[in-house]
């Protein structure tokens, strides 16, 4: 049986940045790496739509906290410790230059996530941490006050031990029963990220049509968003819709994902004061046809489906535009309202909410309350964010922290440096 210092089970964003940080920190200690795939940090490589959404620009802990719909509270001392800041220079420290975009994502100025696996590699390769490729962990044996400390059967049949022990597995629901079995409460997992699937005649043959920044809210819930709205050939998508999804992740999947979903396209705007805009147009283009002369800037074909919607034919000039139909077109335009009849799962955005309990864990260290030397870090956690680079963000922070304080087991580190 193989003996390391330090393992790390699970090959994604957070098990590297785990493993590197450990290796680094520790000099001389074995660390090895265990992937039960053949395929290394498979999520960083499609992130992004295959540029890799690093991290956010968001400097404030207090600010970036609230991007988290589950482990706000807990990540807060985290990020004092370890920011997107830090992130950075992290890997601007290794040749990554980052920019922020508009909106604040942040991406590798190559707008390649293959930079990122590089850099990511190289510095595991640099730190001397041994990679494992088709190594899926059966089970763990904790041997309390002795080392080594674990023991974990691999399903090949061989065994490998250690002292420390850290899971990133991400949103693996394998990995959760093997944690319940040493002690932890588990949350159960649901997804947090995904679109809505509307099948609509307004929406149909629309995919690919986007508005800036509409508000959306699910009907009889305080779940509310705004924000881009992406139509897709199932449905709805985009940040105002997947930030609505993270919230709700509970909610929504308590109704079996069948709900009521208004779309204010207008964004803020009162039904009353789209009244009052239509029916300036109607006094200043009396002659203009309705279906060529949109007064909010609203997507072409969108405008026209809206239209045909509540009844205005195609030819209708401003003129002979009732004031019933104005504020029946107002309506439609500031509260839409769609039946969602299941979900879909957001690419390469795929998130679940629910893993470790956050009580049992130490976030000055992100070591097991429960079960000593075990550390967790990333999604295998009941941490999850919006979309925009906090989930990756939220797993480097965690494996960070974990790393630093996966020393001998007479010592401990839980400071970022």
């Amino acid at each position: 049986m193989s003996f390391s210092h330090a393992i790390v089970v699970g090959g994604g964003a957070a098990g590297f940045f785990g493993a590197i940080t450990c290796a680094e920190t520790f000099p001389g200690r074995e660390v090895r790496l265990l992937e039960a795939t053949g395929h290394l940090l498979a999520k960083v490589r499609i992130s992004g739509g295959g540029r890799c959404n690093v991290t956010h620009a968001c400097w404030e802990p207090r600010e970036l906290v609230k991007r988290y719909p589950r482990g706000s509270r807990e990540l807060l001392g985290a990020f004092s410790r370890w920011q997107p800041r830090d992130t950075v220079a992290w890997f601007e420290a290794r040749g990554v230059a980052l920019k922020a975009e508009e909106d604040g994502r942040m991406f590798p100025t190559t707008d390649d996530s293959s930079t990122i696996v590089g850099c990511l590699e190289k510095a595991a390769h640099d730190a001397g941490v041994k990679i494992e490729l088709h190594a899926a962990v059966r089970e763990v044996t904790v041997h309390p006050g002795g080392s080594p400390r674990f023991t974990l059967a691999l399903t090949d049949g061989t065994s490998l031990a250690c002292d420390r022990l850290l899971i990133a597995t991400g949103g693996n629901k394998s990995t959760l029963p093997l944690l319940a079995r040493l002690g932890h409460a588990i949350e159960p997992p649901v997804p947090s990220l995904f679109t809505f699937n509307i099948t609509d005649p307004r929406l149909a043959g629309l995919a690919g049509l986007s508005v800036p920044n509409a508000a959306t809210w699910v009907v009889g819930t305080k779940l509310r968003e705004q924000g881009p709205v992406l139509v897709t050939h199932w449905g709805l998508s985009g940040p105002g819709i997947l930030k609505l999804s993270a919230w709700g992740a509970r909610e929504l999947a308590s109704l079996h994902y069948r709900f009521p979903l208004r779309v204010n396209w207008l964004g803020t705007q009162s039904v009353e004061k789209a009244k009052e805009q239509l029916a300036a147009e109607r006094v200043q283009h009396p002659k203009r046809q309705l279906a060529t002369a949109n007064p909010f800037g609203l997507p072409g074909r969108l405008w026209e489906k809206l239209l045909h919607h509540v009844g205005a034919a195609p030819d209708l000039q401003w003129a002979g535009a009732g004031n019933a139909l104005l504020a029946k077109l107002a309506n439609e335009l500031c509260g839409a309202e769609f039946a969602v009849e299941g979900k879909s799962t957001n690419k390469e955005e795929f998130v679940t909410c629910g893993g470790v309990r956050l009580s049992e864990v130490d976030f000055k260290t992100l070591e097991s309350r429960v079960c000593p030397g075990l550390h967790f870090a990333g999604e295998v956690l009941d941490i999850d964010g919006i979309t925009g680079g906090f989930n990756f963000q939220a797993a480097w922070t965690t494996a960070r922290l974990a790393g630093l304080a996966m020393g001998p087991l007479s010592q401990a580190r839980s400071t970022a440096v």
